[in-house]
């Protein structure tokens, strides 16, 4: 097949979730495909990050999008009652482009990342998939829930503006993809039961249990300037962790990960280590005990969860976060939704050599059982042949 890819960001680095997922989309799918990859961009695409993508795509089409052309269009979508984000992923030359590219490629289906793309291929004639990822709607509910002022307005108003783009997608797609059914069940829509659900993987090469030596006891990774992530870190930081340190003085914590906010800096201390654009997230993993995962909002699959279940690192995280991941908890996982909770589950795995072993070796044998690449790319591939082989389109 002939796949054109179309992303609302450059899916290198792979500091966030969504590009994470669309890379090694990419990188399996070109195994017995041809793909071209369609993105637009906010941020500055380097040879390095274009090289990164240049093995897997026939041809790469990069739209740099100006911040003030995209916060002209978030007032612009305001006025006219639509979702701010996808005002703020669209503009008039990068749909000018998109159409340009698609009718010179000419594929034979399109693959898009979120409704943040729905402009740029509504109206194409060409079969369509979506991947709705998350289900943004319910993110954005989530974070209203903790949220008050003008915040809390645009969050409602956001939420239901991607309500509306979520449900339209039906009528747009030939078909719709997600992380998790618990994502899906959250799309307000009579057929959400068939959105097909594509979970995320593990790259089982890559992150692979590596000797080292435990220099923290406590690990919470992640793009730290998404706000679920800053607010997990918040919560573990002034609710969690003084529970744990009222009976484990010497606990210590790493925080990691990509672009944090200036406000973590203040959690720094002899306990408490702060890193930042972590060249390799894996000797963060390995050098920790205890990943905790104290998810307050968001929605989708932590891969934080995946990558150290793959590295025989013991995971403590949320109900929340748990729903997309179905792990059986108390046996490949920890669970607590209150501070004294996750602080008891914290406390068990450090002090409870055998409860650590049992919970390290079943987490790593429940990631490789479940959470495949070229399992959920293989399905990916199936939906995208059957919508080409089913399109009533002349070819």
């Amino acid at each position: 097949m002939k796949i054109l890819v179309v992303l609302p960001r450059f899916p290198y680095p792979l500091e966030k979730g969504d590009k994470l997922r669309a890379f090694n989309q990419i990188k399996i799918l070109s195994e017995n495909n041809d793909v071209y990859l369609f993105c637009v961009t906010h941020d500055v695409v380097t040879a390095e990050h274009r090289n990164a993508l240049r093995p897997y795509c026939k041809e790469l089409c990069i739209v740099s999008s100006p911040r003030l052309t995209n916060y002209y269009n978030v007032f612009r979508n305001y006025v006219y009652a639509k979702s701010l984000q996808i005002g703020y992923w669209d503009s008039k030359r990068a749909r000018r482009r998109f159409k340009q590219f698609e009718s010179r490629v000419n594929p034979d289906v399109i693959y898009s990342q979120m409704v943040r793309t729905m402009t740029y291929v509504s109206r194409s004639h060409h079969p369509k998939v979506m991947d709705f990822q998350d289900a943004l709607s319910m993110n954005a509910e989530r974070r209203m829930d903790h949220a008050s002022g003008l915040w809390k307005y645009i969050l409602h108003y956001e939420f239901k503006m991607l309500r509306s783009s979520e449900y339209n997608s039906f009528r747009i797609f030939d078909a719709l993809t997600i992380i998790s059914d618990t994502d899906s069940e959250a799309i307000p829509h009579r057929k959400n039961g068939e959105i097909h659900i594509i979970p995320n993987g593990v790259d089982f090469e890559y992150f692979f249990p590596i000797e080292r030596e435990k220099r923290y006891d406590v690990l919470f990774c992640g793009n730290m300037s998404y706000e679920p992530n800053i607010r997990a870190t918040n919560f573990l930081m002034q609710n969690v962790m003084p529970l744990v340190w009222q009976q484990r003085p010497e606990t210590t914590v790493l925080i990691a990960g990509a672009s944090p906010r200036r406000g973590l800096s203040r959690y720094v201390s002899e306990k408490v280590t702060l890193m930042a654009n972590v060249p390799d997230i894996r000797e963060c993993y390995a050098s920790s005990r205890v990943l905790v995962a104290p998810m307050q909002t968001g929605s989708g699959l932590q891969n934080k969860l995946l990558e150290a279940m793959s590295m025989r690192i013991p995971c403590v995280t949320t109900t929340i976060a748990n729903d997309s991941l179905h792990a059986i908890p108390d046996q490949d996982i920890l669970i607590g939704d209150t501070p004294q909770e996750l602080a008891d589950k914290i406390l068990v795995l450090l002090s409870d050599a055998n409860k650590y072993q049992s919970i390290e070796q079943s987490a790593y044998d429940f990631v490789h059982a479940n959470y495949s690449w070229e399992a959920s790319v293989g399905k990916l591939e199936s939906i995208l042949r059957h919508s080409v082989d089913h399109s009533p389109q002349v070819r």
